[in-house]
């Protein structure tokens, strides 16, 4: 049973950065693709980041594209989002999941099968 715990979200104005973490217990998720995923208030969920499990290949929503960095450290079970040039727009609560049947990254959040628990994001202006 694999439990995923997010931290590294916080209040940042406009502009700034953000590093998520995502740190993986109960069994190694080296063969499993990784994804970001963002809720924002009074949307739905949507797909953010994704990698596969060489850390190889990356997705990423157009929305991030040349401003989120997604990234894993196999060894340390840890998945990661550099988040750079951050607006209001990116506030959400940001949960990373596994996907236990997919080793290429993808976006599709119906192939990811273990969630966390969320960290917020918020962006001031």
């Amino acid at each position: 049973q694999v439990q995923l715990v997010e931290s590294g979200g916080g209040l940042v104005q406009a502009g700034g950065s953000l590093r998520l973490a995502c740190v993986a217990s109960g069994r190694t998720v080296s063969n499993f693709a990784m994804g970001w995923f963002r809720r924002a208030p009074g949307k739905s969920r949507e797909s953010v980041a994704s990698i596969g499990v060489s850390g190889h290949s990356t997705y990423y929503v157009d929305s991030v594209k040349g401003r989120f960095t997604i990234s894993r450290d196999n060894p340390k079970n840890t998945l990661n989002l550099q988040m750079n040039n951050l607006t209001p727009e990116d506030t959400a609560v940001y949960y990373c999941a596994a996907s236990v049947s997919r080793s290429s990254a993808t976006l599709l959040q119906s192939d990811y099968d273990v969630w966390g628990q969320g960290t917020q994001v918020t962006v001031s202006s």
